[in-house]
């Protein structure tokens, strides 16, 4: 599928993904004869894992090197290094999670204080 498709699909804006392509976070996995992108379901699929570490405030290299354990785990499960890495991954994504909770009910009081100072 085009990155049009790709974009409406996975919620992202067509600059994300071209730019994600131009770091190496995401590579399509083809090209038209003309240059553009080339996206497979797999593609989709990881373009959503990436997706899902943008709100907890991962940087690109550090979703990219997430992605290649993933990669390394899906193709070999007994790869006990990219098992560790990961690891460290699920713990500091808990974290930063818990750190997201704590403003999200922050801004839950805001609102409520808002509320009732307008009605």
């Amino acid at each position: 599928m085009h990155i049009g498709e790709v974009a409406a699909r996975t919620e992202l804006s067509l600059r994300s993904l071209r730019h994600w392509d131009d770091v190496g976070l995401l590579r399509p996995s083809g090209r038209t004869d003309g240059g553009f992108r080339l996206y497979t379901e797999a593609d989709v699929e990881k373009i959503l894992v990436i997706r899902r570490m943008k709100p907890l405030g991962f940087t690109l290299d550090q979703m990219a090197v997430a992605m290649r354990d993933l990669e390394a785990l899906r193709d070999d499960p007994t790869d006990t290094a990219a098992r560790e890495r990961l690891g460290a991954v699920l713990e500091d994504a808990a974290a930063r999670r818990e750190k997201l909770v704590l403003q999200l009910g922050m801004a839950e009081e805001f609102l409520d204080v808002l509320g009732r100072e307008l009605a």
